[in-house]
């Protein structure tokens, strides 16, 4: 059987930057300058594939956000790359170290993109070939499921071989032989396990896991299973022979090229810092970071990737450092700059309740698997949420993250007795929350390790 071409042609969407705000909103609280900055560098994007000629002179303007922990930063990144199809890797820029230090590269940045968007390639081919590979799984089986004639016999009578068939045919597609057992051959998927190379051999490597590939596919056994099981795992079969690996290659690197993610958190922790150690090794990843963002090309196991096009949105929150600590050329390659705000009292009610997928609805959700009701009033939440705000003053500020800690404390005894409880409705107010809280809230010593 001859692989297809994959026509893979990944186009993200690329709604206006009104709409990227919009959709942003459903998942994250205020910000608004930060949604409304990314928005438009991604827009930009597109609107750079329509420049024409000029359009591989035209860089993208990465981000720097800055702000505080829990506000916001890493989500509306991973946000953003859902909403337009982008390969994303989120990196911290603390594992990265100058050469000749101990730590990763940074290359192995782009490498980790790249697997990304393989991934994303090869489940959209994937998605393409199944109806061909559902059919020809179908074949399969009906020609196991034939008898075996004499030669003869098929020769003298083709219709009504061809009659029976349909016959069968129209039994499995109706389900009907899903219990009964065949005979049939499968063959191996996919080697499972990855050859590692030094950085510089990522083609030796690619050829060698290849030839094992194509070693490992050749190999089948007879194997005896009931039809349903048998048609899941020879459409699985016949869809990964149905792939192009070549295209999909070609597809990927293109596709991480032109709408590539890259969100580089904590880059203020590679920033000089009077009156700490390790200077010229924070200076060095600056340095070898500068490469990559200013655009160079990258060898991987799957080929050469040129960074040119790659977005890349870095975050820190710059306590003790500023953004002009920097090295001078790094500051440069960041030219769009926005300040995210600390969340307050109300954001915290807010993040409770507007998100699609907001805590509340979340704990709703779990706590309805066993049967028991959950439900919020106004003024309970409104207690979370100053709760929230005021651990968060006292203590280390993790901002919204905050949240995640109050409410598995909060719902923790009803969470434990969900599956016996006889109350199933549980109405979390402001009482509520008082008597499983405040106490524990007011007393700061306990509050900083509890809460």
């Amino acid at each position: 059987m001859t692989p297809t071409s994959t026509n893979t042609h990944l186009t993200p969407t690329t709604p206006t930057p009104a709409n990227i705000v919009q959709l942003l909103d459903q998942h994250i609280v205020g910000q608004q300058a930060a949604k409304k900055a990314v928005a438009i560098a991604i827009r930009n994007r597109w609107r750079r594939l329509q420049a024409g000629e000029l359009r591989d002179e035209i860089s993208p303007k990465n981000i720097l956000m800055i702000g505080p922990t829990g506000v916001g930063k890493t989500e509306i990144a991973r946000r953003i790359a859902t909403i337009v199809q982008a390969p994303f890797v989120k990196i911290e820029a603390t594992k990265f170290t100058e050469v000749g230090y101990v730590g990763r590269d940074v290359d192995s940045i782009i490498r980790d993109l790249v697997s990304n968007g393989i991934k994303v390639v090869r489940e959209h081919a994937l998605a393409e070939v199944q109806e061909q590979a559902a059919l020809n799984a179908e074949e399969i089986i009906l020609q196991a499921l034939m008898p075996k004639p004499e030669k003869e016999e098929e020769n003298s009578n083709p219709q009504k071989h061809s009659e029976a068939k349909e016959v069968y045919r129209r039994k499995y597609r109706a389900g009907e032989l899903d219990e009964r057992a065949i005979s049939i051959e499968t063959k191996n998927g996919q080697v499972g396990f990855e050859i590692m190379a030094p950085a510089g051999m990522e083609d030796m490597s690619s050829q060698l896991q290849n030839i094992f590939q194509n070693m490992n596919l050749e190999k089948g056994k007879q194997q005896s299973m009931l039809i349903k099981d048998a048609r899941k795992s020879l459409q699985q079969q016949e869809a990964q022979q149905l792939l192009n690996e070549e295209q999909i290659r070609l597809d990927a690197i293109r596709y991480v090229e032109e709408n590539g993610i890259v969100f580089l958190d904590e880059i203020d922790k590679v920033v000089k810092n009077a009156g700490h150690g390790g200077e010229v090794s924070r200076e060095g990843v600056q340095r070898d970071l500068l490469p990559l963002i200013e655009g160079t090309t990258v060898q991987t196991k799957f080929g050469s990737v040129k960074t040119d096009h790659i977005l890349f949105i870095a975050s820190g929150a710059f306590m003790g450092t500023k953004p002009s600590d920097m090295i001078s050329e790094l500051q440069g390659r960041l030219p769009i700059r926005v300040e995210l705000d600390a969340l307050t009292s109300a954001d915290f009610t807010r993040i409770l309740t507007e998100p699609t997928a907001s805590l509340t609805k979340q704990y709703q959700a779990l706590l309805k698997t066993e049967q028991v009701d959950l439900s919020f009033t106004q003024d309970g939440i409104d207690s979370i949420a100053q709760i929230a705000f005021k651990v968060n003053e006292k203590s280390d500020n993790i901002g919204a993250r905050r949240l995640h800690t109050i409410m598995e404390k909060l719902l923790e005894d009803i969470s434990f007795s969900a599956d016996n409880t006889k109350a199933r409705k549980v109405s979390v107010d402001q009482k509520y929350v008082d008597d499983h809280l405040r106490t524990l809230a007011e007393d700061e010593d306990l509050s900083k390790w509890v809460l």
